[in-house]
């Protein structure tokens, strides 16, 4: 089961509020603030789009450039023997610790 939702490659955490008795969602992984609700999933959904459509025309119509959710580059700072054992990993497996490490990701992040 997933919290959350994607649209132009934003994602939105979602929770549920039991005194509003409605979805409520943010869209993650930028500075900027943005909300919106619906009371039912499909009503979620259409409002979480057109928050990031509204979000895109607005930086447009100001002259702003839009934050992006994330740039697709990974820092990660581990043990020795942690790197150690993914370089073997990847080695053994014919690939660069990159992409061993890309699809490792990809499969815990269930995308």
């Amino acid at each position: 089961m997933s919290n959350s939702l994607i649209y132009k490659s934003y994602a939105a955490r979602i929770e549920f509020s039991s005194d509003d008795e409605c979805f409520i969602g943010h869209i993650a992984g930028i500075k900027d603030v943005i909300g919106f609700h619906g009371e039912t999933v499909s009503e979620l959904k259409a409002a979480f789009e057109e928050a990031v459509e509204d979000y895109l025309e607005t930086c447009k119509a100001v002259g702003k450039t839009p934050q992006k959710p994330y740039s697709g580059k990974l820092m990660l700072r581990i043990r020795p023997e942690i790197h150690a054992a993914v370089a073997t990993a990847a080695e053994l497996s014919g690939k660069s610790i990159n992409q061993w490490a890309s699809e490792a990701l990809n499969r815990e992040a269930s995308l």
